[in-house]
């Protein structure tokens, strides 16, 4: 039985997950120098929905030490992982929901990341996790989320499954690992085009939308809350 919705167990997620995604130390770096040089200022507060076993927040406490940072995931056993990293954090708090699930009214946050986090969602838990990432941010706090995409056409499609999948066996899993991580595709997760990512934070309110990042199957993209 799976304790969270990769296709790795948590507690193999932090040595496993670039077999996965051969980018996602970039997903990361592309994040934190964006942070960096859009806002004017260190950020206050900080939440990283989809937090997963904390990679993110580890790498961003780093460059951000003045920064509280709220973790969000609907996997109990991620959060775990994620308060044995941080136990000398006094400051962090870790709340057991997903995006679409969260609800923070006594704050405000200065950024939100959500990393490979919904495009486990379908339309409408989308939207509502997107809409309640516009809810929870700042005046000025920028939004920031990389997942993996749908292509234009399905040629596109096939082609991109199949670089993938090369990838991924080339990174050092399996033939069989590969193959069955592709066949999740559209079936356990379900990417969006780049169109469709940029509609979609535009009719939530967003006033600044941009795509940050984008390579083979997967994509990030910021948006600013004017």
């Amino acid at each position: 039985m799976r304790d969270n919705k990769t296709s790795q167990p948590a507690q193999d997620y932090d040595a496993t997950i670039e077999k996965t995604m051969p980018y996602y130390r970039f997903f990361h770096a592309e994040t934190l120098a964006l942070v960096k040089h859009a806002l004017r200022h260190e950020p206050r507060s900080w939440l990283d929905t989809g937090c997963g076993t904390g990679i993110l927040v580890d790498r961003a406490m780093a460059a951000f030490k003045d920064t509280r940072f709220v973790l969000a995931d609907p996997s109990a056993a991620m959060l775990d992982i994620a308060r044995a990293k941080f136990t000398a954090c006094k400051e962090c708090e870790y709340v057991p929901a997903a995006t679409e699930e969260l609800d923070c009214p006594a704050e405000r946050f200065d950024v939100i990341t959500a990393i490979l986090a919904h495009h486990y969602l379908d339309a409408d838990n989308r939207r509502q996790a997107t809409k309640n990432c516009f809810r929870m941010l700042n005046c000025g706090g920028i939004y920031v989320t990389f997942e993996s995409i749908r292509p234009a056409t399905e040629q596109g499609l096939q082609i991109g499954l199949s670089k993938w999948q090369a990838a991924q066996i080339h990174n050092g899993k399996d033939a069989a690992a590969a193959q069955k991580h592709i066949n999740r595709y559209g079936i356990e997760f379900f990417p969006i085009t780049i169109d469709a990512h940029i509609a979609l934070l535009t009719d939530v309110g967003f006033s600044v939308v941009e795509i940050l990042w984008i390579s083979g199957m997967q994509a990030g993209f910021y948006a600013i809350k004017g």
